[in-house]
């Protein structure tokens, strides 16, 4: 059986980005984005409904976030939603799902142009894990590092 695991989001960021490292120094940094839903409430008026989401951004594209992004920033994401699970100091079971991901594109809303501009940097990657990208020809990476953002 086939299977497709592919999140699309556009919303604002909640926080500055968190650009951290990992032991085989591999940047990495966590986005919290928001994502806004308008409905209709029971007396007739709007309602709106924020959702969360916590977005893993990996390599040179981790570094690019973290320094050109900033807390209420709009940005499109594209990705794979991925599962982990750890057990802390006191021995308690924590579980996660975040979105790993493969494309961020930066949104300028400059209203007085009266257009979205992006960022030249957009790259399609689809991961296998977060180590080990595979390219877009379907060869798995060496590192992250080889991977074109």
């Amino acid at each position: 059986m086939a299977s497709y695991n592919r999140v699309t989001l556009l919303g604002n960021l909640g926080q500055d980005p968190e650009l951290r490292y990992t032991q085989n120094q591999t940047a990495f940094t966590s986005l919290s984005l928001a994502t806004t839903e308008y409905r209709k409430s029971a007396d007739g008026g709007s309602q709106s409904i924020t959702d969360w989401h916590r977005v893993v951004v990996w390599g040179k594209q981790a570094e690019n976030c973290n320094k050109y992004l900033r807390k209420g920033r709009t940005v499109f994401i594209e990705g794979r939603l991925h599962t982990r699970s750890w057990e802390d100091k006191n021995g308690q079971k924590h579980r996660i799902t975040e979105v790993v991901a493969g494309v961020v594109q930066f949104i300028n809303t400059d209203d007085r142009r009266g257009s979205s501009t992006t960022n030249d940097s957009r790259q399609r990657q689809n991961y296998s894990s977060p180590n080990e990208p595979i390219l877009g020809n379907g060869q798995q990476s060496g590192s992250i590092d080889e991977v074109p953002f």
